[in-house]
């Protein structure tokens, strides 16, 4: 079941289950003006299903430093309580601060959804 978000004009944030995985596909801006909806939306799928989770960045027009901040802590509290945590899609043009910091060499990037869900079965 997909649930769209659209509360905010520059973002949109639509959710599925995949392979019992959450996956939230993130479309439009990630700044400090979607921020609070970015991460209310996140806790909320973290405290309905629990630690794993795959973001889409496909949709990704713009992301700043701020945004970049949000995903880390969703990453390292992922992997706090042992569970999963990927990101597909990510294009260097629009999450340029991903390579800026470094963290494009950290973070669990993949190309497609199933090599992510993949990487969680191994």
């Amino acid at each position: 079941m997909t649930v769209p978000d659209r509360a905010g004009a520059a973002l949109t944030l639509e959710s599925r289950v995949a392979d019992g995985v959450p996956v939230v596909a993130v479309n439009g801006v990630l700044d400090a003006t979607t921020r609070t909806q970015f991460t209310d939306r996140l806790a909320g799928i973290t405290d309905e299903h629990g630690p794993d989770l795959v973001l889409d960045l496909s949709g990704v027009t713009f992301m700043d430093s701020r945004a970049l901040g949000l995903i880390v802590h969703h990453w390292q509290r992922t992997r706090a309580a042992d569970g999963h945590f990927a990101l597909v899609g990510v294009q260097y043009s629009n999450s340029r601060v991903m390579w800026v910091t470094g963290l494009a060499q950290r973070l669990p990037l993949y190309d497609t959804l199933e090599e992510a869900l993949a990487a969680f079965r191994a």
